[in-house]
């Protein structure tokens, strides 16, 4: 058993693969369809994609439909545009991911940010309320296996807990090694939700870390190897995005164990992308 077929167990029970293949920043058609095809061959189970922000839904729907593995074989996981902030808007939009998946379910739907990419910051509480309101009935529709939120912190969790008849069983955040946004995690794994990392290599910038480069050298491995590895051992789920099918490979192999005193260095780096910014994306 490799750690491309582990499985987190969700709130509700679900199984979800412990490390999902990301598609954001892949162009939509050949790009995408064929990094799928990709990543599925090299093992993948955990295909992660959104509407609008992403423009790939429907490549990744046709390299999963065209790969030949069982369906249920495969976790799918898309995202409400985080410009839609309304009870119809919300189920409008899912039924055109279906549409746009040639699925007639996904695995994890998550609402893609607490504001609108254009007005990062702004509160839209009343509206996120609504929206979730929507999760729920899209969720008790059975056709999302489980749902989730994604970029949301610590007061927009609250927002929705205290509402909320089911609770968000995932939140998708910016997670790399040197920024680990410790509150975010902690209330989030605190409410039973699996904590997902997106940019897990901080879109390339922990690459040319010399303190992390050490590490990989002291395991044999690379720096994406380790930097992966590191959030494994978090008890994070990494979403590695890559076009190379040998990088999508290397990707995989994850199979070793990073001792208990350097999990505790590796936490305590700083940020180990230097300059990346931390602002939110549409990861």
């Amino acid at each position: 058993m490799t750690v491309l077929t582990t499985m987190y167990q969700l709130a509700n029970g679900v199984n979800i693969p412990k490390v999902a293949f990301g598609t954001w920043q892949i162009p939509g058609g050949e790009a995408t369809y064929q990094a799928v095809r990709a990543a599925l061959a090299a093992g993948y189970r955990h295909i992660d994609t959104a509407a609008l922000a992403y423009q790939n839904e429907a490549s990744v729907g046709q390299a999963i439909r065209d790969s030949g593995i069982p369906r249920e074989q495969i976790f799918v996981t898309t995202k409400l545009p985080a410009e839609t902030k309304s009870y119809q808007g919300a189920l409008n939009d899912f039924d055109r991911s279906l549409k746009n998946l040639g699925l007639d379910y996904v695995d994890l739907y998550l609402v893609h940010a607490p504001w609108p990419w254009g007005q990062v910051g702004r509160v839209y509480d009343e509206a996120n309320l609504d929206v979730w309101q929507a999760m729920e009935a899209i969720y008790q529709s059975g056709r999302a296996k489980a749902i989730g939120v994604s970029n949301f912190a610590v007061r927009d969790l609250k927002n929705i807990l205290n509402q909320a008849t089911i609770p968000p069983m995932v939140n998708q955040i910016q997670y790399y090694l040197g920024f680990t946004e410790p509150k975010i995690t902690k209330f989030s794994e605190e409410h039973a939700m699996l904590v997902e990392a997106y940019s897990p290599l901080a879109t390339g910038g922990v690459l040319d870390n010399p303190q992390v480069q050490a590490y990989a050298d002291k395991y044999g491995v690379s720096v994406a190897q380790l930097a992966l590895r590191f959030v494994l051992q978090n008890g994070v789920l990494p979403l590695p995005k890559a076009v190379n099918p040998a990088h999508i490979e290397a990707n995989t192999q994850l199979d070793f164990a990073i001792s208990v005193a350097d999990m505790q260095a590796l936490n305590d780096l700083p940020d180990a992308a230097g300059s990346y910014m931390h602002n939110p994306t549409q990861g």
